[in-house]
C-alpha cells in the first residue's frame, strides 16, 4: 500500500485527510504571509505573528467545517471540482472566514473596524489566490496519490 508522509491511503480518506490538508494548507500559508504581512504593514513581525497564528488555528477550524458542509453539498448535487466550482468554494470560504477575522483583528490590533476590514480585504486577496493554487495543486496530488494506491 502507498502512502504519503507516513500516512497510508485509506488514513488520508477520513478525518485524517482533512486534519492533514488543513495543516499543510495553514503551515504554508504563514510561512508566506507574516514576513511580508508585518514588512508591509509596519508592524512587529511576532506581534503581526501572534494575530496570524491565531486567524491559522480559526481558519483551520472553520475551513473543516467548511469544507465538509461543501462536500455534502457537492454529493448531494454531483459537483464535478472545475476550476470554476474551485473559484465558487474559494469566495464562499473567504466569506465565512471573514465573519469571524474582522472583529478578532479590530480587536488584536487595537484598530478600527474599517481599518480591520481593510487588512482583512488584503488578507482575503492573498488568501483566495493562495487557497485557489494550494486546493489546485493539493487535488492533483491527492488524485495521482489515489491512483497509485
Amino acid at each position: 500500500m502507498t502512502s504519503f508522509l507516513f500516512f497510508p491511503v485509506f488514513v488520508i480518506n477520513t478525518l485524517l485527510r482533512r486534519i492533514l490538508h488543513a495543516l499543510l494548507f495553514e503551515i504554508c500559508a504563514l510561512i508566506i504571509l507574516v514576513p511580508l504581512m508585518s514588512y508591509g504593514f509596519d508592524m512587529d513581525l511576532f506581534h503581526f505573528g501572534a494575530l496570524a497564528l491565531i486567524l491559522a488555528v480559526c481558519a483551520m477550524v472553520c475551513n473543516m467545517i467548511y469544507n465538509h458542509a461543501y462536500e455534502i453539498v457537492e454529493r448531494h448535487y454531483g459537483w464535478r471540482r472545475t476550476i470554476g466550482m474551485r473559484v465558487w468554494h474559494t469566495l464562499g470560504f473567504e466569506a465565512f472566514f471573514m465573519a469571524v477575522a474582522l472583529p478578532l483583528t479590530a480587536w488584536w490590533l487595537h484598530i478600527s473596524v474599517i481599518d480591520a476590514l481593510v487588512l482583512d480585504l488584503v488578507f482575503s486577496v492573498f488568501f483566495m489566490l493562495y487557497a485557489f493554487a494550494f486546493n489546485w495543486v493539493y487535488d492533483i496530488a491527492r488524485h495521482r496519490l489515489s491512483r497509485s494506491a
